[in-house]
């Protein structure tokens, strides 16, 4: 993940269309079938519906854009490109309160952000792009490798600390106790005057009581050096889970107190829906799309632009 020029907008555009392909196909398609010159019914609604709950839009939020349509546009006739745009506005509406920036305060110096979620969904590499863009951004960056139980997880932070010039807080041994670690990156951090502390965690979901004991245990010890800390916790969740990451919000929800999302692996695989449902059922700030592995296929997310993207729309 070497140093690099932004990719432009419309190459950014493009990669994101291809990484929700595989939602685009099956909304687009259904659409296309429910939808030639046909009148919005009672019937057709319902299908309208089934479909949008089918591309994991979930219950909640189909339903809504579902009302939406019975409300402007019940009895009319309308082709299947006027329910594309029209379904992109209604999404767009649902995702816009959500599509909100990561605040980072230099004040704090550092701004720590604790980034949690299952092991497998992205959170080391997602750490890594986030580390190189505020080092271009002319922050200081460091990382804690803070997934003490799996050597791979720290080896892999160590490459990207080399790479992109962030200091790596890596455990003596395997196993080592992840809040102590933590504890001691923030006091070296503080006396370095580093910008953004970047902390990844465990994810081994299978043991629920122990994972949220020990991230728990990680934010009340890294407090007695800094009250505020963490300043953001970031949820890393893989688009291609679909409707499990509804499930994982829940889970590290009751855990910690999430601040916001990062989507990874929009990849053509993905099921691109399930982030409306997140929107619709969590209301958490949606701060991250990623939809490869350089840096700059992490990027702030966009209403707009995703909810044309999911419906196959320029």
């Amino acid at each position: 993940m070497a140093a690099e020029e932004p990719t432009a907008k419309g190459g950014w555009l493009s990669r994101l269309k291809a990484g929700l392909s595989r939602s685009t196909a099956k909304l687009t398609d259904s659409v296309t079938s429910l939808f030639r010159k046909r009148r919005l019914d009672e019937e057709a609604l319902e299908e309208l519906e089934e479909t949008l709950i089918a591309a994991d839009l979930g219950v909640a939020a189909s339903t809504r854009i579902v009302e939406g349509f019975r409300k402007t546009r019940f009895g009319k006739e309308v082709t299947d490109e006027e329910v594309k745009s029209a379904l992109a506005e209604e999404i767009a509406e649902i995702l816009a309160p959500v599509a909100r920036p990561m605040p980072i305060e230099v004040g704090h110096a550092p701004h720590v952000v604790l980034v949690v979620g299952v092991n497998g969904t992205g959170k080391t590499t997602t750490i890594a792009k986030l580390g190189q863009q505020y080092r271009e951004q002319g922050l200081s960056c460091a990382f804690v490798a803070g997934d003490t139980f799996r050597a791979a997880a720290v080896e892999q932070l160590q490459i990207w600390g080399e790479r992109t010039g962030c200091r790596v807080h890596a455990p003596v041994k395997e196993g080592a106790d992840a809040a102590g670690l933590a504890f001691d990156a923030l006091k070296a951090a503080k006396e370095d005057g580093t910008g953004v502390l970047l902390v990844d965690t465990a994810g081994r979901l299978h043991n629920k009581s122990a994972l949220m004991e020990e991230l728990r245990k990680v934010i009340r010890v890294i407090r007695r050096v800094d009250e505020t800390a963490p300043h953001s916790v970031l949820l890393v969740l893989d688009a291609t889970t679909g409707q499990n990451a509804i499930q994982q919000c829940k889970v590290f929800g009751e855990m910690v107190n999430v601040t916001g999302l990062a989507v990874t692996k929009l990849d053509g695989s993905a099921k691109g829906g399930v982030v409306v449902a997140l929107a619709q059922e969590f209301g958490l700030p949606v701060h991250f799309v990623g939809v490869g592995e350089k840096a700059a296929d992490l990027r702030p997310f966009e209403a707009r632009d995703f909810a044309r993207g999911l419906m196959g729309l320029d």
